[in-house]
C-alpha cells in the first residue's frame, strides 16, 4: 500500500493531537486552560508542600547508600548533604526536576561513576512522582566530572551498566537498606 504525502501528514497531525490530549490530561492542571485564581494559589502551595517533602524524601533515601569501598554511608563520608538535593516544581504540570549533587572524597575517585549510578537507581526505585532526574558531581570536585555527569545521566548507559550482572551486584550491595 503506497500512502501518498498528504495522507502522512493527516496521520501526522492526528498523532500530534493525540499526543497534545494525553499530555494536557495528564500534565496540565486543566483540559480547558482555564485556572481560578483561588484554584491556582491552592494547587501551587500544595505543589510547592510537596517539592519540600521530595527533598526530604529523597535526602532520607540517598544518605543511607554506601559507599562501594569503605564501611560507611554517603552521609558519613560527606559525599551526599542536604543542600546537594533540589526539587524544582514545573510551572503548571505535575512535574519535578530534581538535581542532586554530590562530591566524590577525593578528586580522582574510580569510584565516581559506581555512586552516581547507585543514587540515580535508588531514587528511580523509590519516588512515584513524575520527576526528571539530574545527578552530577559538584563543580570541581574531580577530574573527569563532566564525562561522570554525562554516564550518569544518560538513560542508555545506565541501562545497559544495570545489565551488567557484576555492577547491578555491587549497585544492590549499595542501595540496599539495613534490616
Amino acid at each position: 500500500m503506497i500512502l501518498t504525502i498528504s495522507s502522512l501528514l493527516m496521520m501526522f497531525a492526528n498523532l500530534i493531537q493525540q499526543t497534545k490530549k494525553i499530555i494536557q490530561e495528564k500534565y496540565l492542571k486543566h483540559d480547558d486552560g482555564n485556572i481560578t485564581t483561588e484554584e491556582t494559589e491552592v494547587t501551587d502551595k500544595q505543589l510547592d508542600e510537596r517539592a519540600l517533602e521530595m527533598k526530604d524524601q529523597i535526602f532520607d533515601l540517598i544518605r543511607t547508600i554506601k559507599d562501594p569501598e569503605k564501611p560507611a554511608t554517603l552521609e558519613d563520608l560527606n559525599v551526599v548533604y542536604e543542600n546537594g538535593v533540589e526539587v524544582i516544581r514545573q510551572r503548571n504540570l505535575k512535574l519535578y526536576t530534581v538535581r542532586i549533587e554530590f562530591n566524590p572524597t577525593v578528586p580522582h575517585c574510580s569510584l565516581a561513576t559506581l555512586i552516581g549510578l547507585s543514587i540515580r537507581i535508588k531514587v528511580i526505585r523509590s519516588i512515584l512522582e513524575s520527576v526528571k532526574l539530574d545527578i552530577y558531581i559538584k563543580e570541581g570536585a574531580h577530574t573527569t566530572e563532566e564525562e561522570i555527569n554525562k554516564q550518569i545521566n544518560d538513560k542508555e548507559r545506565v541501562a545497559a551498566a544495570m545489565e551488567n550482572p557484576s555492577l547491578r551486584d555491587i549497585v544492590e550491595k549499595c542501595i540496599k537498606e539495613e534490616e
